[in-house]
This record gives C-alpha cells, sequence and structure tokens, in this order.
C-alpha cells in the first residue's frame, strides 16, 4: 500500500454498514485492515468455513480471518492480534466487548498505544445507550430527520447516508486519525467513542445557528434549503425523470431564468416567501416541456447550479465522473472511488472483499511483527 496510512495496522470486528465503511476508508488511505469474522459453521475435516459472501464494496480491500470470539482460545488469538495492532474497530452495543473479555481496559493493558474505536447509535452510555436502533432511530433523536420532506407529508428517510454514513462512520474516522496523530506525541493510545446520533446532530449546526438568527423555520417544508423555495429544488421532466435547481445567489438565479426562458423583470420577487408558490408553478410548467438531458444540455457549462438528477448507474457514467475517475471497476463490480485525494501518496483500493475466514491468525501475525517499545 502506497496511501498515508501505509503501514497501520487495523483490525475490524465485523459488522454492519457504518464501521465497515469507516474501515473502508482506513484501507482505502493505505491502512492494513484485518476483518475478524465470526465462524458459521465446522466442517467435518475441523477447518473453520464461512459462508461466501455477496460482493460488498464496503469490506474491499482487507484480510479476513474467522475467530470464534465466545471460545477461549478465539479471545487469545485475538488478543494476540491487539498485541501488535494500531487501530481495533468494534460496532456492538455497548458492553459486548467487555463480556467477551476483549474491552478497552483488557485491551490496553496488552497494548498501551491501541486506539479502541468504538461506534454505537448512542454512546457509550446514558439511558438509551443499550437500545437497538438504525439510522432512521439516530436521526429522530437528533433533530436531523425533522427537518426532511414536504410539509404535508412525514419526515422522509434519508436512505441510511446521514446517520450510519456521514454522522457515525466519517467522524469514528476522523477520531482514529486524531488519536494516531496525538498518540505519536504520548505515546499512549485510547478510546474513541463515535454515537450516531451526535454526529447526526452535530451536521444541523449550521441549522442551530439559522434557527438563533431567526433565518431557519423549526418546521418541516418551510425554508430556504428543504425543498421548499422554487429556486432550490428538483422539478420534473417531459420523461419523468428530474433536474435539480441549486440557483441561491443573485447572479446564478439571473442566469438560470434567462436560460429557463423568463424575463426576470416579469418574475414575482424570489425573496418574499409569498411568491415562491407561484414562481415553483411556472417553473414546474417549463421543466415539463423537455426532457431531463435536454434540459442538461440548455445549462450544461452554466453557473446556473442546474444538473440532471443521475441514478446510481448513470452517476457513473457521467463525463465529469469519467473524466475524473471517480468511480473504479473492482473485480467486475463498479464501486466509488477512493476519497479524498492525496498528490503524494495517493489512495487506492487494495483489492475487492475477501471470502469471510480466507485467512489465518498466523498468516496475519507472519506480517504483523511485535511492535518495538
Amino acid at each position: 500500500m502506497t496511501g498515508p496510512l501505509a503501514g497501520v495496522r487495523v483490525l475490524e470486528l465485523a459488522g454492519i454498514a457504518p464501521a465497515p465503511f469507516a474501515c473502508t476508508v482506513l484501507s482505502d488511505l493505505g491502512a492494513d485492515v484485518v476483518r475478524v469474522e465470526r465462524p458459521v459453521q465446522q466442517a467435518p475435516d475441523g477447518d473453520t468455513h464461512v459462508a461466501p459472501p455477496p460482493p460488498d464494496p464496503l469490506a474491499r480491500g482487507r484480510r479476513s480471518v474467522a475467530i470464534d470470539l465466545k471460545a477461549e482460545d478465539g479471545v487469545r488469538a485475538l488478543l494476540d492480534l491487539i498485541e501488535r495492532a494500531d487501530v481495533l474497530v468494534e460496532g456492538f452495543r455497548p458492553g459486548v466487548c467487555e463480556r467477551l473479555g476483549i474491552g478497552p481496559d483488557v485491551c490496553l493493558e496488552r497494548n498501551p498505544r491501541l486506539v479502541f474505536a468504538r461506534l454505537t447509535g448512542f454512546g457509550q452510555d446514558g439511558p438509551w445507550a443499550d437500545l437497538a436502533g438504525h439510522d432512521i432511530t439516530y436521526l429522530a433523536l437528533s433533530g436531523a430527520l425533522h427537518p426532511i420532506g414536504p410539509s404535508d407529508r412525514p419526515p422522509t428517510p434519508p436512505i441510511n447516508y446521514v446517520a450510519d454514513f456521514g454522522g457515525g462512520a466519517m467522524p469514528l474516522v476522523v477520531g482514529v486519525l486524531a488519536a494516531l496523530l496525538e498518540r505519536e506525541r504520548s505515546g499512549r493510545g485510547q478510546v474513541v467513542d463515535a454515537s450516531m446520533t451526535e454526529g447526526a446532530s452535530m451536521m444541523t449546526a449550521m441549522l442551530h445557528g439559522l434557527v438563533s438568527e431567526g433565518l431557519w423555520r423549526d418546521n418541516r417544508g418551510d425554508n430556504l434549503l428543504d425543498g421548499s423555495a422554487p429556486f432550490y429544488r428538483c422539478y420534473e421532466c417531459a420523461d419523468g425523470r428530474f433536474i435539480a435547481v441549486g440557483a441561491l445567489e443573485d447572479e446564478f438565479y439571473a442566469e438560470f431564468v434567462g436560460l429557463l426562458g423568463f424575463d426576470p423583470s416579469e418574475l414575482p420577487d424570489r425573496h418574499q416567501r409569498s411568491s415562491w408558490p407561484e414562481l415553483s408553478e411556472r417553473f414546474a410548467a417549463v421543466f415539463g416541456t423537455r426532457g431531463r438531458d435536454e434540459w442538461a444540455a440548455v445549462f450544461e457549462r452554466s453557473d446556473a447550479c442546474v444538473a440532471p438528477v443521475l441514478s446510481l448507474t448513470e452517476a457513473a457514467d457521467h463525463p465529469h465522473a469519467k473524466w475524473r475517475g471517480s468511480f473504479v471497476d473492482v473485480a467486475g463490480q463498479v464501486q466509488p472511488a477512493p476519497v479524498p485525494r492525496l498528490s503524494r501518496t495517493p489512495s487506492a483500493v487494495a483489492g475487492p472483499a475477501p471470502r469471510p475466514g480466507r485467512d489465518t491468525v498466523d498468516d496475519v501475525l507472519a506480517t504483523w511483527p511485535t511492535p518495538t517499545p
């Protein structure tokens, strides 16, 4: 690996979605990530096997070992790996690692330089800490879900982008990098406690500021950036596909309405909320006269902040994405390329997702010599 984290050893206790995504980011940045899977069956010959997975971009660039953490020899094997690791990432409910005998106290005693990174829905303590949840649960509690969606309908879950990945995985990565940097000064590891609810709350910081200034109404479907403003929303085109408009600034708005075919002097004042319904109706009528790609051609190379709403499969074929290499082919599957880009130590995909349990603890230990004190 040639990325900036080359030489950093990461142990990932296998889970779903946010913690694996964080480890994918670390792997793309050059870390040597070893995923610890649970065995699922025992073959007659005594070998431990696990079921082959479907292709999974969130498991790319790793090695994989199968360890039974409910068995004493499995815990001993994991502690042998922890002794030589820089980072441990786990996404279990609070207390699970402690019950297994691999909690922070045990691991940091074995390896005082270890960064023990924990990702949960509600954090490691508090009255909700041990409850189950998903992205929508954490968004609801954080305040981030309430503003999303039209006023006459329930809030719209933004898939699981916000709490799982934006509010959970990425702060976990930042915490790991910060702890590794601080370790260079102190020589000591520490625990990173990342909560998806708190991460999602952090992403609402700007809105809290706008509310305090009277610039954001604390109700859904009545604000500048929530799809209510006629110059910051999506419109359906003649072919049933959509175009996204983000003409916030005056100069961008002037270019937008001009390319749409309007004389700005004939339109109501966009700064008056009372004019928004009329403007939305007029813009919608015009967008409904042509297909999405026709409108995309009209606004191509303009500063009107207008773009076609592409599907997941279309995004990889967009000319800008192709120019930038924003997507890569990994073992025949199109996936997003590593981000961010670094000039001297570029990130890279180390390989496709391995078959779970493909590697052994001895394989890993052979390439992870005991660190020099």
